[in-house]
């Protein structure tokens, strides 16, 4: 089949290669570091930070891929797009991955351009700006560093004398070289939801059924398959999931996330590849997991029409110790006596406090409340304890 130079190596990308191989595919994973989750299942790695534009540029001349699929946001994605130009398939699209790896983008795009109905927001890259962008948006109000991953540098400003603590904490979770925050709107909602979409070479735009998630400091903590959506909040969602997607181009499946008010679907963030929340796809809930769906459309192969076919919910478990390398995990036995449930653990070779370490999944059927499915993934997931190797 195809080349794949998968850029970045983690739990997302190892589920990915994992697809992708079934389908006949090599997979070149890359990363920052060595021993990365997908590099444990991948034909070959490549270490090296794809922040620097020539060892990124000597990886791809080295693996000479036919397809390149970028997984985390770090990257130097305007060389993505002279790959494309010169006839690499670029994931979901060079334009894409470009855009949507700086959240201010994505966001001008979907606001300005579409007319998408987001929270109010205002950016800042000083600290005189981010109190003039406060004081602009008002409080309470959302901050996030324009790149980063996992929730790192978000925080929720209530109070004046939490501004100067949030700016430094965003400046402090930024990832790459750029240095810019967004001041957002607090948006009082009901729930947030991702919505799990899929964009065809040849096909209509397909979605899965709504995922909601809950978050501890701008990190998921838990999703569960399907939420209830009233049906006018999802056609809204589904519009703009549409209208985002198409104007950025390309085949595969993105993870756009939405907060539902009493009224209204506003949209919050995009991701051009499967989304942490979607990890609980892996439980079943649907014919294909959102893994398996990007690496069909990624190639051009037929995607079965997306329905429910059991309720699921994930829970994620985390590591409570500080660097510890070659971590062991205690009670993996207990967490797997739950009935229907399922552990995946990640092989991340060090930790630090709350990294995501692997992941809980619990289904039922699909008349089963949600919630029951919810509470016996979260039990499943704290019987797992990540601990310091004994070697």
């Amino acid at each position: 089949m195809k080349k794949i130079l998968l850029l970045g190596s983690g739990e997302l990308g190892r589920e990915f290669t994992i697809a992708a191989k079934r389908l006949g595919c090599t997979v070149v994973a890359a990363d920052s570091y060595d021993n990365a989750p997908a590099m444990q299942v991948a034909d070959g790695r490549r270490v090296f930070s794809m922040l620097d534009a020539e060892a990124l540029d000597n990886a791809v001349a080295a693996v000479k891929p036919d397809i390149i699929v970028p997984e985390i946001e770090a990257i130097r994605t305007e060389r993505l797009l002279a790959y494309e130009a010169a006839g690499i398939h670029v994931v979901p699209s060079a334009r894409a991955a470009n855009m949507t790896m700086n959240r201010r983008a994505i966001r001008d795009l979907a606001a300005r351009e579409l007319g998408v109905r987001t929270a109010r927001y205002a950016y800042a890259t000083t600290e005189a700006e981010f109190v003039e962008a406060v004081e602009h948006v008002g409080l309470p109000c959302v901050v996030k560093p324009l790149m980063s991953s996992s929730g790192k540098g978000q925080s929720t400003v209530r109070t004046a004398a939490e501004i100067s603590t949030a700016w430094r904490y965003a400046i402090d979770g930024s990832r790459g070289d750029l240095r810019e925050v967004i001041v957002e709107e607090f948006i009082d909602f009901r729930s947030e939801i991702t919505l799990l979409t899929v964009t065809q070479h040849n096909g209509p735009t397909l979605f899965c059924p709504p995922i909601g998630h809950r978050q501890e400091r701008g990190d998921y903590q838990e999703s569960w398959m399907p939420h209830p959506v009233p049906d006018a909040l999802l056609a809204q969602a589904q519009h703009m999931a549409d209208a985002v997607t198409r104007a950025l181009g390309g085949a595969g499946l993105w993870g756009v996330e939405f907060f539902l008010t009493e009224t209204e679907a506003i949209f919050s963030e995009l991701s051009p590849r499967p989304h942490d929340t979607g990890m609980v796809t892996l439980a079943g809930t649907q014919t294909l997991n959102e893994f398996e769906l990007h690496a069909r459309a990624i190639l051009g192969l037929p995607i079965p029409t997306l329905q429910l076919e059991r309720v699921g919910a994930s829970a994620v478990i985390l590591a409570t110790t500080a660097d510890a390398r070659t971590p062991s995990y205690i009670g993996v036995h207990e967490a797997l006596a739950y009935t229907n449930t399922d552990v995946r653990l990640f092989g991340k070779p060090s930790t630090r406090p709350y990294r995501r370490m692997g992941v809980a999944l619990a289904w039922d059927s699909v008349d089963t409340d949600v919630d029951s499915v919810r509470a016996r993934a979260r039990e499943s997931a704290t019987a797992v304890q990540v601990v310091p190797s004994e070697d």
